[in-house]
């Protein structure tokens, strides 16, 4: 099981903000602990076309395009999805290297933590494309995004095995 860490009760915002952010990621991973490369690649809830490999891999571009791409100004590709393939994180799974799709991750996770500790306040202001982004409005995305498929991820796991819970 992956380890998670629960955030604290009280602390300051940006401490509470990055805690729930890593609890979140934690508990991605938990849902997908466990199973084979195959029921990580099961698309469980059809009509539905999600897998829990699927989520990882989403969420590696996820982090990348906020973290890397928006706050850091890195000019960082995505990872699975294309503009000729905008949906490749979730639709090409089915022969998709699993290991390689955590790893992938996990690594963007890493690079995000450091891209945030580096920017000195959450009032930091961010250009996208047609708005600006405070560090604080980046953070409660990412929150709401985790939240949001690990939503998902729970009705994937359960259909797999019957998991619940975590």
């Amino acid at each position: 099981m992956a380890e998670r860490v629960d955030p604290p009760l009280m602390a300051g915002e940006r401490e509470m903000l990055d805690a729930w952010l890593d609890w979140h990621r934690a508990t991605l991973a938990r849902k997908c602990a466990g199973l084979s490369d195959d029921q990580l690649r099961q698309r469980s809830a059809a009509p539905s076309s999600l897998s829990l490999l699927g989520l990882v891999r989403h969420m590696a571009d996820v982090e990348c395009g906020w973290f890397r791409r928006l706050v850091g100004r890195e000019d960082a590709p995505h990872s699975y999805s294309t503009d000729d393939n905008p949906d490749g994180e979730f639709d090409d799974v089915d022969t998709a290297e699993v290991a390689e799709a955590f790893a992938t991750w996990r690594a963007q996770c890493a690079l995000a933590r450091e891209v945030v500790a580096a920017v000195p306040s959450l009032d930091a202001t961010f250009s996208g494309s047609t708005r600006q982004y405070s560090l604080r409005w980046v953070l409660v995305h990412m929150i709401e995004e985790y939240a949001r498929h690990n939503g998902h991820a729970d009705l994937l796991r359960e259909r797999i095995d019957g998991s619940v819970g975590y």
